[in-house]
């Protein structure tokens, strides 16, 4: 895939700089990630054993006012769609390519100003200790009449209805998303 934006440690975090925060919880958040990234260069690598930058992308379908999610095998959890950099910089990539491979949807016209900034712990698992996910969250709009793809790392997706997200997940930060939205 060709890179779209071009970000390095740098843009992204001037980008994160200039992140507005629409609710007070999201200054902490914000303020770990830029210090994450000026302490750790690789912080784009899962060999970071503390923790990473992941990104992923809030799809949503405004003409239905439906939220995509995916039910997470490994985590058992309904999520966004997303994943791991491996050194790639640049996060809406990182997003789309999430996306593409998590539901089979290609975004037309994505954007690349960052919707959200959210860190959680990821436990241990498989030799892998638990360690923190620094995730850069995107907005991305699809129709959600288009078919969708199911890969190997989920058990099932779905387009949820925004009224009916808190019957999936009382995950804080994809509430907190979802109040964004509305």
């Amino acid at each position: 895939m060709v890179l779209l934006f071009g970000n390095d440690n740098m843009e992204l975090l001037e980008e994160i700089r200039s992140f507005v925060c629409v609710f007070e919880n999201e200054i902490a958040i914000k303020e770990r990630f830029i210090s994450f990234i000026e302490e750790n260069d690789n912080c784009f690598e899962r060999t970071l054993l503390i923790g990473h930058i992941t990104a992923s992308a809030f799809v949503f379908d405004p003409n239905t006012s439906k939220v995509l999610l995916l039910h997470h095998k490994k985590l058992d959890k309904w999520l966004q769609p997303g994943g791991h950099c491996d050194g790639n910089t640049n996060t809406v990539e990182v997003a789309l390519t999430e996306v593409w491979e998590e539901t089979g949807l290609k975004i037309a016209n994505p954007s690349n100003k960052i919707f959200d900034l959210d860190i959680h712990t990821i436990p241990e698992h498989k030799n892998v200790p638990e360690h923190e996910h620094f995730d850069v969250r995107y907005l991305f709009e699809a129709d959600s009449n288009v078919s969708l793809i199911q890969n190997h790392e989920t058990n099932e997706l779905k387009w949820v209805s925004i009224a009916d997200i808190e019957n999936y997940t009382k995950e804080e930060s994809i509430l907190r998303m979802v109040k964004k939205l509305i």
